[in-house]
């Protein structure tokens, strides 16, 4: 497939081109061209009328398959965009769907698709049916206007069918995350732009090999796994990947994957580092675009700075700073550590982290009184993979001061220990009385 793409920069912002050209590969295109030009946005072409005939031009000389802008179009100016072209036009986000559709792989992930396939495809269904009124085009795809009526009548109703098996994926989903933190798992997501390597840190950390490629979203089905940090049990989720300018459509239609961002105890916002330094602020606050409308900025968040094997030491530490400046000037508490996933040099991620788990709020500081010295050896076992212990005291009962995940004291009080909750400056004050009762206190 061959393709010819268009890209306008509007004054004052400058698209990415080789961005776009590594979409339309991903995408398996050839680019065979590509046209660019700064103006305002033209209501009828989105370019101008200058450019439209020098692209003409270029698709009877070239043939392309497809012309690609890298704007969104509105209906109105992809239909007259084929009308001048005579060939079809799409834009950079059915381009996305193109790519997502080839990637999807598991059930959820195709519904997903197809979802955010069917939600833009609405629009244009509509701007075909107004098009038939005025006597404009025979119809959409070649049906005539009942048809085409019928068809948005069909899409409305696959929307809603997919919906709601969507929904029954999403209660699934939050039974299985309360039984993972019921059995003392604390739960990560990885975020950030596409590519910036987030499978390849899901794979350092989880000593996995799931599918991590050099190139744009890799990952459309969710993949969870777990590993140890410090003892303590961890499930780390990969999501799909981010683009500048991510529209709500996809975002809905993913909105039970990238759930598991808004769910994580903690998230992992990654960042390729390596980039220079106008892309790497680009595609931080792309991604924190995205994680405002998801309403995920108020967790903890590691900002974890990967590739810093491609990059100098100087280089790293100077974003690192820059970094550190935008989030302080957006208000976020966010702590940046530097990685490289690829070479398994995690090493300030892990302390970080560590630190991390300690304070969320599924953590407590409590009191454990063993009566049975047979039992010792079980529970100190069962703290350690929970929590941390801080002190012991042998007598002839033994007192076990720790730190613990609130959701595993059922676990313990099924071996016969009693628990006090003590306050910590990290935890709410103070229990409900059915809380204190649970704990045995």
């Amino acid at each position: 497939m061959r393709a010819i793409g268009v890209i306008r920069h509007s004054p004052g912002r400058r698209m990415n081109r080789e961005e776009f050209e590594d979409l339309l590969r991903s995408a398996g295109y050839e680019v065979v061209a590509i046209l660019e030009q700064r103006r305002k946005e033209h209501p009828r072409y989105n370019i101008g009328k200058g450019k439209v005939r020098e692209l003409k031009a270029l698709v009877d000389e070239l043939k392309p398959d497809k012309v690609v802008f890298a704007n969104r179009l509105t209906p109105g100016q992809a239909y007259n965009l084929w009308k001048e072209l005579g060939v079809e036009v799409i834009d950079k986000w059915q381009l996305v769907l193109e790519i997502f559709e080839g990637r999807a792989h598991s059930k959820e992930a195709k519904l997903q698709v197809e979802l955010a396939s069917l939600q833009y495809e609405v629009p244009l269904v509509k701007e075909a049916i107004r098009r038939i009124k005025l006597g404009d085009r025979a119809g959409f795809k070649g049906m005539g206007e009942y048809q085409t009526r019928q068809y948005l009548k069909h899409i409305r109703y696959r929307m809603g069918r997919i919906r709601k098996e969507l929904e029954r994926v999403k209660a699934d989903r939050a039974v299985k995350r309360r039984r993972r933190e019921e059995v003392g798992f604390v739960l990560m997501a990885l975020a950030g732009y596409t590519n910036a390597g987030k499978s390849t840190l899901l794979n350092a950390l989880a000593e996995e090999s799931v599918e991590a490629r050099n190139q744009m979203f890799t990952t459309l089905d969710t993949t969870t796994r777990r590993f140890k940090l410090g003892g303590k049990r961890v499930l780390v989720t990969d999501t799909v990947g981010f683009i500048d300018g991510l529209p709500p459509f996809i975002v809905e239609a993913f909105h039970s994957t990238l759930e598991e961002i808004v769910k994580a105890d903690v998230m992992l916002l990654v960042l390729d580092v390596s980039e220079p330094w106008g892309e790497v602020r680009r595609k931080l606050l792309a991604s924190l675009d995205v994680l405002r409308e998801l309403k995920a900025l108020d967790k903890p968040m590691v900002v974890v700075l990967n590739k810093i094997d491609l990059t100098a030491e100087e280089d790293v530490e100077d974003k690192r700073t820059r970094l550190m400046e935008i989030m302080e000037e957006r208000g976020l508490d966010v702590r940046l550590v530097a990685v490289s996933a690829k070479l398994g040099r995690l090493e300030e991620l892990y302390r970080a982290l560590e630190e991390i788990i300690l304070t969320l709020p599924k953590y407590g500081s409590f009191e454990i009184t063993v009566a049975e010295p047979e039992n010792v050896p079980k529970v100190m076992a069962l703290v350690n993979s929970i929590g941390e212990v801080l002190e012991v005291e042998y007598g002839e009962e033994t007192r076990i001061r720790a730190y613990l995940q609130t959701g595993m004291i059922k676990e313990l009080t099924r071996l016969g220990v009693k628990i006090k909750r003590l306050d910590h400056p990290h935890q709410r004050e103070g229990l409900e009385d059915n809380e204190r009762d649970n704990y045995g206190g």
